[in-house]
């Protein structure tokens, strides 16, 4: 397929090869010489201010792929073929400028306008234009990539196009390994105290009885989630929280503590293994390197995925430090504050630079759903958040795209505040993902 305009660059380039991997067996070719794009008799899109044939695709271009700077614009989002759009455009084949509304989600062009921020200090999801218009649990962008192919389709029936298929990657954060032990003396012995002082003889009690080796930690649930990827045949990701030094929201286990090496080594045998980068690595550069030091230590293996704890991330900052440290696939893109699609994309795609404008290596795996998100800020009850959960995965489903999950370590063991999680996860897996994958033999 070749496509035309008059102006290339690297924003066009960009969307072009996306769509390209998503859509078609060979690469889309890009010219600014009209002549000869009206004289090749291939399937061929012109996207520039004028028609130049009868035998293109023609889609008149918005302004947003050939500008060079960030400013705010001017979007109505509209109804087409049951579903939003904006950048709609007049004497077009295509009802609206599809290339550069996919590059304004895609490359998340408001979160670099200004934004009020969420009490966590990150871009609040409130602010998105996917929440506004009541589209952020909606893949829209492979909507639109499917209505796409269906009309050059219909101008080009001998287009060779990619075969896509539903694809699902459960991801766990962990970032607490365990809720009692392997916690070092002076850390269990405050928490003993601070149980007889507030008088909760119960968790006192519970805490002394694993430290006995009498009962399992609560929170460890780690061979019953093997058990359960091997049955339903998938291959999960672990993500590891390494700080060096437990504050805040950075609770996890010392990473020079063996038990938590030995779980990490174990791990990577079962699955794939990540960086959890702290909260604390987002205000001292220096500590992702650090951390992902440790992770490289312990798996004696180079370190090419993270996903940032608290999904706190700030671009471009954040994805520029991913990079310089070796990461090469990040899951953080999607919200730590309500479930949905950040991106309005169930697929993973290269994160574009918008200030530098260039594409980069930093591969992008958005997640739709967490249940962190279904307790903690949406507040729902078990029974709720399966039928949200199944709600994501049919919207997925639908346009094949990639589901990616992220749960936590914390909900699946006998903790009683996690009461029904683990039939949650259980249930999908089994009824759902099995069905997908395991039967399949």
């Amino acid at each position: 397929m070749l496509l035309y305009s008059s102006n290339i660059t690297p924003r066009l380039e960009y969307i072009v090869s996306f769509i390209s991997s998503e859509l078609l067996q060979e690469p889309v070719q890009i010219t600014s010489n009209s002549g000869f794009f009206a004289s090749q008799k291939v399937p061929k899109i012109n996207y520039s201010d004028s028609r130049i044939g009868s035998d293109e695709y023609y889609i008149r271009p918005a302004n947003l792929l050939f500008e060079n700077d960030i400013s705010a614009q001017e979007i109505i989002v509209v109804q087409n073929n049951h579903h939003k759009a904006f950048f709609w455009q007049a004497d077009s084949d295509h009802p609206f400028d599809v290339l550069a509304a996919s590059f304004y989600l895609l490359s998340r062009y408001e979160e670099y306008l200004p934004h009020t921020l969420d009490e966590y200090g990150r871009f609040a999801h409130t602010n998105s234009l996917a929440f506004k218009e009541g589209f952020l649990n909606q893949p829209l962008v492979n909507y639109w990539l499917i209505d796409l192919k269906k009309a050059l389709q219909e101008k080009f029936p001998d287009i060779a196009w990619r075969q896509q298929k539903f694809k699902y990657i459960p991801t766990y954060d962990i970032d607490i390994a365990w809720k009692y032990r392997h916690k070092g003396l002076v850390r269990t012995t405050g928490a003993l105290l601070k149980s007889i002082l507030r008088g909760n003889w119960s968790q006192f009690h519970e805490r002394v009885t694993v430290l006995q080796r009498k009962e399992t930690d609560p929170y460890d649930s780690y061979e019953w989630l093997d058990a359960l990827h091997l049955y339903c045949k998938v291959r999960p990701y672990y993500f590891f929280l390494l700080a060096d030094r437990q504050t805040g929201v950075d609770k996890n286990i010392n990473p020079s503590k063996k038990a938590l090496q030995s779980l990490i080594q174990y791990q990577s045998k079962k699955g794939t293994v990540g960086i959890h980068p702290s909260w604390q690595s987002g205000d001292h550069h220096k500590l992702l390197k650090q951390e992902i030091g440790w992770l490289e230590f312990i798996t004696d293996d180079a370190v090419k995925y993270s996903r940032q704890h608290y999904i706190r991330f700030t671009l471009p900052t954040t994805f520029r430090r991913l990079i310089a440290a070796g990461i090469e696939k990040d899951f953080s893109m999607g919200y730590g504050s309500i479930n949905g699609f950040r991106a309005s994309i169930a697929s993973s795609f290269y994160w574009y630079d918008l200030e530098n404008e260039q594409t980069t290596s930093l591969q992008l795996f958005p997640f739709c759903y967490m249940e962190a998100n279904c307790l903690y800020e949406e507040k729902l009850s078990p029974t709720q958040a399966f039928e949200e959960l199944m709600q994501y995965y049919r919207s997925v489903k639908e346009v094949n795209g990639l589901m990616i999950t992220i749960w936590h370590n914390t909900a699946f063991g006998t903790d009683s505040f996690f009461k029904g999680w683990k039939e949650v996860h259980e249930v999908f897996m089994r009824d759902v993902v099995y069905w997908e994958f395991g039967s399949n033999d």
